[in-house]
């Protein structure tokens, strides 16, 4: 299993609202990423759109559905559509989220949390041991956005997320409206939690907007807000130079607006980073 290489770059998630940008100019990103499900087809025009993109960008894979923390373990079926797409497309990685969406009969198409426990992290390393095994390559694991916490926990997410790292060789992706969320709603420091992770494993930050509220949902449906830029910066300042991608799954801008975020998250990564944006 080889490593991942650092990509320094700044991109978007490619969605059908933006096809015809995307096929018909010249937009200004170094790569995109799709929901790695969307694709996993034989044929269609969301795959022959993907084909054309490929051919003047990088391209990142990813999933939603492989439910890296079922206790039933994984679908070889759906692992074996991933790896035939990661074939096709030769993506700069493939990345998934720490939760589990499924059992063995029933698939919640959401991202539901895990218990931190010793149990439940020895699951979550065999799953991505196979998952890893069966792609060929390693993966990025993203940190989820929470909504409630076990009263079971044995550790904190930073530090599950760092064994994970210690045990499988994975990296990390890093969503820092995620962090953000979770922090609002369970009262942890945000420093304390980014400080905590293996830094030099991460290979790339999203950043999303969230509904405010009692509880903060993670809905990527509007500007990432100024606490996340905070965030953001105090991030990739540790990083270094990493990929950096803004999310929009929902109420869908036009491209300019989603481009200017981008040019945002340059300028303040290039402050972090010493230089001049």
């Amino acid at each position: 299993m080889s490593d991942i290489a650092p990509f320094h770059g700044f991109g978007l998630g490619l969605r059908r609202a933006h096809y015809t940008d995307f096929l018909e100019g010249a937009v200004p990103v170094d790569f995109v990423e799709v929901i790695s499900e969307n694709y996993m087809v034989e044929g269609g025009k969301p795959l022959r759109v993907l084909e054309q993109v490929r051919a003047k960008h990088p391209v990142i894979l990813h999933g939603v559905s492989m439910s890296i923390g079922s206790a039933h373990g994984l679908d070889e079926n759906y692992l074996a559509r991933l790896k035939a797409l990661a074939g096709r497309i030769e993506p700069l990685w493939v990345s998934d989220h720490l939760c589990w969406t499924r059992t063995s009969a029933h698939n919640s198409h959401d991202l539901l949390p895990l218990p931190l426990t010793n149990d439940a992290l020895d699951i979550v390393c065999d799953n991505i041991d196979r998952a890893q095994e069966a792609l060929g390559r390693a993966m990025l694991l993203e940190n989820p956005s929470s909504y409630m916490t076990f009263p079971n926990d044995e550790m904190t997410e930073w530090n599950f997320l760092a064994a994970i790292v210690r045990r499988t060789g994975c990296y990390l992706l890093l969503d820092v409206n995620n962090v953000y969320v979770s922090a609002q709603n369970h009262g942890f420091d945000t420093t304390e939690y980014i400080a905590g992770l293996p830094l030099e494993r991460v290979r790339q930050i999203h950043l999303a907007g969230h509904t405010p509220g009692a509880i903060v949902i993670d809905t990527h449906d509007r500007e990432v807000c100024e606490e996340v830029w905070a965030l953001y910066a105090e991030a990739i300042a540790l990083c270094g130079p990493v990929a950096t991608m803004v999310e929009r799954d929902d109420r869908i801008p036009a491209l300019p607006e989603l481009l200017a975020e981008l040019d945002r998250a340059r300028a303040v990564a290039a402050t972090g980073f010493g230089i001049s944006a």
